[in-house]
């Protein structure tokens, strides 16, 4: 009978894992920059004007009562978080980079399409930049 147990993996199994590793995070980040810089419909609302209703906010916190009070303390919170987002200058050519060194090699292993790419936000560009071809 044959032992079990752990088996050891080759250099190259452990480079290939890492490799794919590496594929999947590059292609995840830019596909999270690009939905996250995605035009919304509406009108888009600017650093200032959160800055102000966030003045607004703490203004009214310091008259108002009761359940207003924790209400008007969670509106102020999560304006900071749309601020906080405004702010924080994503790199979308640096992942962008990343995307078209490892997008070729990630969408055959994982047989993903051109057409897939381009329904989730990737420009025919980056693809065309990257060897995928329709």
């Amino acid at each position: 009978m044959a032992k079990k147990g752990p088996k050891n993996m080759t250099d190259d199994h452990k480079a290939a894992l890492a490799a794919g590793r590496a594929q999947g995070r590059a292609i995840g980040e830019y596909l999270d920059a690009v939905a996250a810089h995605k035009p919304k419909r509406g009108r888009q609302r600017t650093q200032e004007t959160v800055e102000r209703q966030m003045q607004e906010t703490e203004a009214a916190a310091r008259s108002a009562t009761g359940t207003t009070r924790v209400e008007l303390a969670q509106l102020k919170r999560n304006l900071e978080v749309e601020l906080a987002g405004m702010q924080a200058q994503v790199n979308l050519d640096t992942l962008e980079a990343a995307f078209v060194k490892h997008a070729a090699a990630y969408a055959t292993r994982k047989e993903i399409s051109y057409a897939a790419f381009r329904e989730v936000g990737v420009t025919a560009d980056v693809l065309d930049r990257a060897g995928i071809k329709r």
